[in-house]
């Protein structure tokens, strides 16, 4: 057996260990359903700051940004852009104010605090938000997996269907374990892999390619469009329908549930302060670090009237694999395989929790089974993980079947936009706005979800028209006419008797 494969799994078992040893100290500290879905309320900054970031940025992070910096060259720098608006806005406005109120509502999950902040007296906003969060968890989940087979096939040449298998068994069984409190811890421990791992990657290749030198007039040389910042098309509409797309993904960042239950589980609304520049540093540094990558990779592997995808993958999907194993030694390499399984299985553990929340608590406890106290249904929900799991696999492998073509980082905004149509204009709007009725909320989110599917695959079929939607992408125009609709039905039905979340309480916020 090759020494240079045997060293790789050595230090994946290393890093399977020490997730498994995550696992089981975590699960000393679930003794209740809010243990399980929300680490009893009591974790702190860092752990948060990491864990949501880590959620966050997944493994398009690490596979797909860097793919697509070595497409897009320049101007993919607007992600990092739009990114950090996100994270910021998220951070300083939002956080206090959702942490506040969920507190207040003694909410576990997304669904528990709609309910509770619009005093809903049937089930209607809760089936509906439950349902549409497994539908595109699932979606979402299933690329992570999928990005899981990518990266086992091109940096250990292992077959695609066992490496995801492979992944697939490892997040399942710390989860299983441990719960939110293994999947922030984990989630911590990964992020500092991430951190360190894509911050130092473009250093080392830099001074490895004669110090940087030359790094414009290599794009150049290879297509002078690459090192415009402001898109590569002549049609200044499409430039710009570009960069929008491309920073609008920052707009997930404000509401998104997976990342909006790391804001319930922080123990103190002091804590977000401290936490907020960790985020934001984490941010600036490793998304910026992704797209350098992808572009130092395109200077060092092709040339001039070359078709990248022919050299660098799908989307550019091997370029982390293959810049790695051309600047680094056997040990680094190793580590740097299990830095791509962290950014995939913080996100999957993440994700599947938050799923498996709404099927235990918001549909099984609340709508049929009040009768079952929160402690009675830890197990349950454990299994209702497995088959959540079971569930995103099949679809991976389906998409690998199917679509062998298919470009990951897209797929993955797919289900990241899915659920940030559906739940950041409900929270924006029931955070911020007094006059946000139910009956407005439920509106917002059939919007959000109908529309990123009819975007997706109906506009941007569109003759004319069409070319920009698709530079656009689905977020933006889904986001924007959850938010218009949800205000326009909240002024034909207005609410009834809602609480205000202005009010002197936030005053020094």
């Amino acid at each position: 057996m090759d020494s240079a494969f045997v060293t790789k799994i050595i230090v994946l078992g290393v890093y399977v260990a020490i997730l498994f040893l995550i696992g089981i100290l975590a699960s000393r500290r679930v003794k209740s359903m809010s243990d399980y879905y929300l680490g009893g309320k009591k974790m702190g900054f860092w752990a948060v700051a990491f864990s949501a970031r880590a959620t966050g940025e997944s493994g398009w992070l690490l596979i797909g940004l860097t793919g697509m910096g070595a497409m897009a060259g320049y101007s993919g720098y607007w992600v990092v852009v739009g990114e950090l608006l996100g994270v910021y806005i998220s951070w300083q406005f939002m956080a206090k104010r959702f942490k506040s109120w969920s507190d207040k509502y003694k909410a576990i999950t997304i669904p528990d605090y709609l309910q509770s902040h619009f005093k809903s007296s049937t089930n209607t906003l809760r089936i509906i938000s439950a349902s549409t969060l497994v539908v595109f968890v699932v979606i979402y989940v299933a690329s992570q997996m999928d990005v899981t087979g990518i990266a086992f096939e091109s940096m250990l040449n292992i077959d695609y269907r066992i490496g995801a298998l492979i992944g697939f068994c490892i997040v399942l069984l710390y989860i299983f374990v441990g719960g939110f409190v293994a999947a922030v811890w984990s989630d911590m421990f990964q992020g500092i892999l991430m951190f360190f791992g894509l911050v130092l990657l473009p250093i080392v290749v830099w001074f490895s390619m004669d110090h940087g030198a030359g790094i414009t007039e290599g794009l150049n040389a290879i297509d002078p469009t690459l090192t415009q910042i402001m898109g590569r098309s002549d049609d200044l509409w499409m430039n710009l329908f570009t960069i929008l797309g491309f920073s609008m993904i920052g707009l997930g960042f404000l509401g998104s549930p997976q990342v909006y239950v790391r804001f319930m589980s922080i123990k103190s609304e002091k804590e977000i302060d401290k936490g907020k520049w960790v985020a934001l540093l984490f941010t600036l540094l490793t998304d910026a670090a992704a797209v350098t990558i992808g572009i130092l990779a395109r200077i060092y592997f092709t040339k001039e009237g070359q078709d990248p995808e022919s050299v660098l993958g799908n989307g550019g999907e091997n370029v982390l694999s293959m810049i790695t194993h051309e600047f680094l030694p056997t040990i680094l390499v190793a580590i740097f395989i299990a830095i791509v399984l962290s950014a995939i299985m913080s996100t999957i553990d993440s994700l599947l929790i938050l799923a498996s929340s709404a099927i235990t608590r918001d549909f099984y406890q609340k709508i049929f089974r009040p009768d079952l106290k929160d402690e009675d249904l830890t197990n349950f929900s454990r299994m209702v993980t497995v088959v959540m799991a079971l569930a995103a696999l099949g679809i991976a492998i389906l998409l690998y079947n199917l679509y062998p073509e298919r470009q990951v980082f897209w797929i993955m905004i797919f289900g990241w936009s899915g659920i940030a149509a559906t739940f950041c204009p409900v929270i924006i709007l029931s955070l911020f706005w007094r006059g946000y009725s139910e009956k407005g909320a439920i509106a917002s989110m059939i919007t959000g979800f109908i529309s990123v599917i009819l975007f997706k695959f109906v506009f941007s079929n569109i003759e004319g028209i069409g070319a920009y939607l698709k530079e656009l992408d689905v977020l933006a125009p889904s986001f924007a006419l959850a938010m218009i609709v949800g205000y326009i039905v909240s002024k034909i039905f207005p609410p009834e008797n809602t609480e205000s979340v202005i009010n002197t309480q936030y005053s020094e916020l």
